[in-house]
């Protein structure tokens, strides 16, 4: 990766052109650094998934104006000065959240609302798992389910990352070595009703031994490198669902449901009074370095990149 002078995002049809204030860093901006992730494109390209920022230009009929502030999720080209998007993934934000907290939002939270209200079925009173819970995914389901009415115990490797989900709002928070025993200690024997998941690995034995009966284990990605492999007699023997979470997968031939998805969001925290847990802002340069940390799963929290100065 390297910060270089490219020529101006091209006009296309239906499409807003951002002045990117700052762009969120994404666990599938590292994968496309290795040439890992579902989308390959032919390098040299600008990574970045998801940007805030300013409206310099949108097409009529958008309901977007000229020097609105907005997030949005570009899925590729967001760490540069300026960024087009197709207008559906264009994102009002309100004017109690500061623009670099937006950068950081799209992915994480939009995944997790998606993730527990449709997949997961979560109703209120329920409570929920998290494993990562101190990376940026991990904060976003913590508080996506506090503002569905859940209990939430989250699962982390650290301290750092475990004061991060407390301080998120988690309910309790317990180490990743042995957290089954500490789930049926905290649950009193009945275990949790979700488990929310993007580690895989190892985990998904004992995650689904941490289920009650009709419990749900939502299936978001693989940090550990290691993709697990399901008993299946255990989904029969309590009756559960082990679901896969692909946002983008359903969000993308959907017009309008991103927006929606944005709405109810950000409607959902305000009635909860749930303030976004705000990012550790870089310099542009330092991005190669912060995906490499990424990788090495020693990050705590979002991380954005500044474009201004």
């Amino acid at each position: 990766m390297a910060v270089e002078e490219v020529p101006e995002p091209t006009p296309a049809p239906g499409t807003v052109l951002i002045g990117t204030s700052a762009a969120g860093l994404a666990f599938p901006d590292l994968l496309l650094s290795r040439g890992r992730y579902q989308l390959r494109p032919e390098p040299p390209f600008i990574p970045g998934c998801e940007v805030a920022g300013i409206v310099l230009d949108a097409p009529d009929g958008s309901g977007l104006d000229v020097g609105q502030r907005v997030a949005a999720y570009p899925q590729l080209g967001g760490f540069a000065e300026q960024v087009r998007v197709d207008a559906d993934r264009v994102l009002p934000i309100p004017d109690d959240l500061d623009l670099a907290t937006a950068a950081g939002m799209p992915i994480n939270y939009l995944t997790m609302q998606f993730g527990l209200t449709v997949r997961g079925r979560l109703a209120e009173g329920e409570s929920v798992l998290v494993h990562g819970a101190g990376g940026g995914l991990g904060l976003a389901a913590i508080q996506v389910a506090r503002a569905g009415g859940a209990r939430v115990i989250a699962v982390a490797s650290s301290e750092d990352k475990r004061a991060a989900a407390l301080e998120a709002g988690a309910d309790a928070a317990i180490p990743a070595e042995g957290f089954r025993d500490a789930v049926q200690e905290a649950t009193g024997g009945h275990g949790v009703d979700i488990v929310v998941d993007p580690v895989g690995g190892d985990r998904m034995t004992d995650s689904l031994r941490s289920l009650r009966a009709c419990g749900r284990l939502l299936v978001l990605g693989f940090t550990s490198g290691e993709i697990a492999e399901v008993r299946t007699n255990r989904l029969l023997l309590n009756n559960l669902d082990v679901v896969g979470v692909g946002w983008g997968a359903y969000a993308y031939p959907r017009p309008g449901y991103m927006r929606q998805q944005w709405q109810d969001l950000m409607a959902s925290f305000a009635a909860a009074g749930i303030t976004p847990v705000p990012p550790r802002v870089v310099p542009l340069d330092d991005i190669p370095a912060e995906l490499e940390a990424m990788e090495r799963r020693s990050l705590t929290g979002k991380v954005v990149a500044s474009l201004q100065g």
